[in-house]
């Protein structure tokens, strides 16, 4: 599975095997990214409310992880390997064309598109998420 897709589970369940994965920039607001081989999902029929999950892993793990602002503590939250490397590749997963060696610009743009994909995905994110 990507490493959005695990992302997507972990917020989703199951059902999140359906959102889209990549297969271009994810840009624009609430859409799912174009081409690919499958069909774009359907809007999921409730909305999940993405703050609870997401605090409650974060209080699982016991250390302090501000995932309404950073991509590293929101995968690090979700027991997803946070390095370097596995950002680059969800960066590309995503689309990213930057310079993936600016770690700083990357890190705020895989937010982001993290983000906009939960909301075009079904989720509810609280107004203090950084998108």
């Amino acid at each position: 599975m990507s490493i959005f897709g695990k992302i997507m589970s972990a917020i989703f369940g199951t059902k999140a095997d359906a959102a889209p994965a990549g297969g271009g920039p994810a840009s624009g607001p609430a859409t799912a990214p174009s081409g690919g081989s499958s069909s774009a999902p359907a809007a999921p029929a409730q909305s999940v409310d993405v703050a609870p999950i997401l605090d409650k892993a974060v209080k699982a793990k016991g250390e302090k992880l501000e995932w309404r602002t950073s991509i590293v503590d929101l995968m690090k939250a979700l027991d997803i390997d946070s390095s370097f490397a596995a950002r680059k590749e969800l960066a590309k997963e995503l689309g990213y064309t930057g310079d993936s060696n600016d770690s700083a610009s990357m890190n705020i743009w895989l937010h982001k598109q993290v983000m906009t994909q939960l909301a075009a995905n079904g989720g509810k994110l609280p107004p203090d998420v950084k998108w």
